[in-house]
């Protein structure tokens, strides 16, 4: 999966389609993520010592990975990605839109 935490991105498909959002957690194991603000849902918490107040709570949920594309650095547009080796031999990611590397 190329998307990892911390990556800026923008949903492509959905009810949430043209949103832009952070991903708070990646899930490699089910090629889904969590982006900050996106894909909401009404839980209801039970009060526990955690979380003192119970209720209904708004908690963002996965998103599969391939309805998200990340944003590329230079110009805030979304790209896909690729890999290439650094000098040192260490795999960085590469936007394919502008060339630009997203790690670092």
């Amino acid at each position: 999966m190329k998307i990892r935490k911390g990556d800026k991105v923008r949903v492509l498909a959905g009810k949430d389609r043209g949103k832009e959002g952070v991903v708070s957690r990646a899930i490699p194991t089910e090629d889904k993520v969590i982006v900050e603000g996106v894909n909401m849902a009404k839980r209801h918490q039970k009060p526990t010592r955690a979380t003192m107040q119970g209720g209904i709570i708004d908690k963002a949920m996965p998103i599969h990975v391939s309805n998200v594309a990340i944003l590329s650095p230079a110009d805030h547009k979304p790209t896909r990605i690729g890999y290439r080796f650094a000098d040192d031999g260490a795999k960085v990611r590469v936007c394919k839109r502008t060339g630009v590397d997203l790690d670092g």
